[in-house]
């Protein structure tokens, strides 16, 4: 896809961070917009800024991505209202902070849900739209902890996984049937976002120190930045795998380097660096 003046592109969890700056981005170019998120107000924002963009058209919708029935209904309503999808950015995405063993079933339903079940909703509904289109792209966001795994983010970890492993197995089936569609994974090591200070913790993290210890110490790179490296390599350069920023191209060669002893590493590693953990009373 060489440009996006005149493409329709759809992008879940535009209501902040990446996913707005990405609906900014493209509104530069030319794109036709359906963007949503659950947070209306942060995607009344995101409106605003569009339109000062100069956003050609724009449609916007409150969407929690893990209702399957919801994502059906608001993607046939898409391509209704536009005629055509050219791109879908899987985008929208939740953060648990904890040890495994300190975990509750609800929230690790809660961030599978959103996170692996929003993406494969978002790609099982679209995606024969994509390929209709005749010049389709699907960008699913995977994390930096979708290549190297870490401690405290074993549930994050579980679904960038899947959601990686997902996208290369589509890029494989859209290639070997011939389809019009591009498929980009995207691998986002620390962004200026607030995923850290809207994310669920165990009982035995502090919320306030996780935040903190992200946005001081890992988020390197702004939304914008961001955006521009995901558009401009992926959904028009056509590459597969999207590294984006320094320490996600940085952490994904220490793990090829390593192989599985990068774990080792990172295990006498974060015994000095992690914030504490409350004590067990």
């Amino acid at each position: 896809m060489r440009t996006l003046d005149g493409k329709v592109v759809v992008i879940t969890g535009a209501g902040s961070g990446i996913g707005r700056a990405l609906a900014v981005n493209c509104a530069g170019r030319g794109a036709l917009l359906a963007i949503s998120d659950v947070d209306e107000s942060g995607l009344a924002e995101t409106v605003d800024l569009v339109k000062a963009a100069g956003a050609r058209e724009v449609r916007a919708d409150r969407l929690d991505v893990a209702d399957r029935a919801a994502m059906a209904s608001y993607a046939a309503a898409v391509a209704e209202q536009f005629g055509r999808v050219n791109v879908v950015v899987n985008n929208a995405g939740v953060a648990l902070a904890g040890d495994f063993t300190d975990l509750e079933y609800d929230d690790i339903d809660w961030i599978v849900g959103i996170n692996l079940g929003g993406v494969l909703n978002g790609t099982k509904e679209f995606l024969p739209h994509l390929i209709a289109s005749g010049d389709g792209h699907l960008v699913n966001l995977s994390s930096l902890f979708g290549l190297v795994a870490m401690p405290g983010q074993s549930a994050y970890n579980a679904t960038k996984y899947a959601v990686r492993g997902l996208t290369e197995a589509i890029r494989i089936e859209m290639l070997s049937g011939g389809h019009p569609v591009g498929v980009t994974a995207v691998h986002p090591g620390g962004i200026k976002t607030a995923i850290a200070r809207n994310a669920r913790v165990s009982g035995r993290e502090d919320k306030a120190a996780t935040a903190s210890f992200f946005d001081k110490k890992l988020a390197r790179m702004t939304p914008e930045k961001a955006a521009s490296v995901i558009v401009e390599q992926g959904i028009v350069g056509g590459k597969a795998r999207v590294l984006v920023g320094i320490d996600a191209h940085l952490l994904h060669q220490f793990g090829r380097v390593l192989g599985a002893r990068y774990q080792d590493v990172v295990a006498r590693v974060s015994r000095r660096m992690l914030p504490e953990k409350a004590k067990v009373v």
